[in-house]
């Protein structure tokens, strides 16, 4: 299975983003904690250069705590600050602009020597769809400014939105890349809802979480289903969820769609607990790999 998303607005998007970039003096580039390297866009290295970035590891209460503390250390080894937060709960709001204030120290400072009075800081916030942006940005407001949705691709459009005296924002659409060089990025994606499920074979997904779950959570996916070991055969494993969990036909047959959508809205719902699908170290050994 291919997975590809890339909406016309996306393309647009991205087009704004480079005009716009000159207004801000800092990018807030959104990533979902569960697939911090995933869930970034590469188009947005190319777009923002050099420019002061801050990473924000949003739905951090839905990750693996352990994970997300390796994968900001990664980032910090690369040069980028980044936080853990849940926009949700508004966990992690007052560090954004603290640190914002951190990494544009120098800045101002120079701004202060020449008699300019510092104005509020200017950042563009960035990620894909369905990252929590709009969410986000309604709590750092404290009302509810920018559309929010659980369907990715509800922002369409740019706004600025005022954050005290401190902050103003510049929103911008979700944005994926046309195409996914690696199609396990675009499974995590899809597992964790970044892709509209209706482009979607949605029992590949449900496949490569359950595979995922056997390899790094194994002892949560049995007691979850009640089984005494994992079957290495898919059919299987299907089959003895299905008859758990009751996903039967009137001839008390296996229904694999039914299985397929339990698998997903389990995985999706923190039924497993708070899941992380990619480990910072692996991207370390790509990028030393790189290197070389």
């Amino acid at each position: 299975m291919t997975i590809q998303w890339f909406p016309g607005h996306m393309a647009k998007a991205r087009r704004q983003v480079t005009e716009k970039l000159k207004l801000v003096d800092i990018i807030f580039e959104l990533v979902d904690a569960r697939i911090p390297q995933s869930s970034r866009n590469p188009m947005i290295d190319e777009i923002i250069q050099h420019k002061p970035r801050i990473v924000l590891l949003n739905k951090a209460d839905m990750a693996d705590g352990e994970r997300t503390k390796e994968w900001i250390a990664f980032f910090k080894e690369k040069g980028i600050q980044a936080l853990a937060i849940n926009s949700q709960a508004g966990v992690g709001m007052k560090e954004i602009t603290a640190l914002a204030n951190v990494v544009l120290a120098e800045k101002f400072d120079r701004m202060r020597a020449k008699g300019i009075r510092p104005r509020a800081i200017r950042a563009m916030i960035v990620g894909i769809p369905n990252a929590g942006k709009s969410t986000l940005i309604n709590r750092l407001a404290k009302k509810n400014i920018a559309k929010t949705g659980n369907t990715p691709g509800v922002t369409k459009a740019q706004q600025w939105i005022k954050v005290g005296k401190e902050l103003e924002l510049l929103d911008t659409p979700g944005i994926l890349w046309p195409k996914f060089e690696d199609q396990e990025v675009g499974l995590k994606l899809a597992l964790t809802g970044a892709i509209k499920d209706t482009i979607l074979n949605l029992q590949d997904i449900a496949i490569f979480g359950l595979r995922f779950l056997e390899k790094e959570y194994p002892t949560r996916l049995k007691e979850r289903f009640q089984l005494e070991e994992i079957p290495e055969d898919i059919v299987e494993l299907f089959d003895k969820i299905g008859v758990v969990r009751g996903c039967l036909t009137g001839g008390a047959v296996v229904d694999y769609d039914k299985v397929t959508e339990l698998v997903i809205r389990e995985i999706r719902g923190e039924k497993f607990g708070r899941l992380t699908f990619e480990r910072a170290s692996d991207f370390i050994e790509e990028d030393e790999g790189d290197s070389k």
